[in-house]
């Protein structure tokens, strides 16, 4: 179980008492590592009835073109650069902020795949 609440115990090791039970706005969820295949979406329910939609995996992104000032859907076709880890770079997992290499280009992600849904970038010179 994720929570999302402050910790149990202080810096120097020593315990804090207890405020209060957990309660269920305290609650988080793993991180949605999106991928490059088929899309693929997963609806979740947010706080007050709005919609979450999930990206699990995606083979296009809507590149936008600083020059040009036009967008453009291009194919995915891998992972560059990823500063949030390194890791996410050989597994090509896409978050925001990650260079992605498409049939267009290099493109940096500006969208939050996990939580948006698309994968929308800027085109890279």
């Amino acid at each position: 179980m994720i929570i999302q609440a402050r910790s149990r115990r202080k810096a120097s090791g020593g315990r804090y008492k207890k405020l209060r039970a957990r309660k269920k706005y305290m609650l988080g969820r793993e991180p949605t590592l999106t991928k490059i295949g088929e899309t693929s979406l997963k609806i979740q329910r947010g706080r007050g009835g709005s919609l979450k939609f999930k990206l699990l995996q995606t083979k296009f992104a809507n590149i936008y073109n600083p020059k040009t000032k036009k967008s453009i859907k291009a194919e995915i076709k891998s992972v560059t650069e990823n500063r949030a880890n390194p890791q996410f770079v050989r597994s090509n997992i896409i978050t925001k902020g990650a260079v992605i290499n498409t049939d267009k280009g290099k493109a940096r992600v500006t969208s939050r795949p996990g939580q948006e849904g698309i994968v929308n970038a800027v085109l890279l010179e």
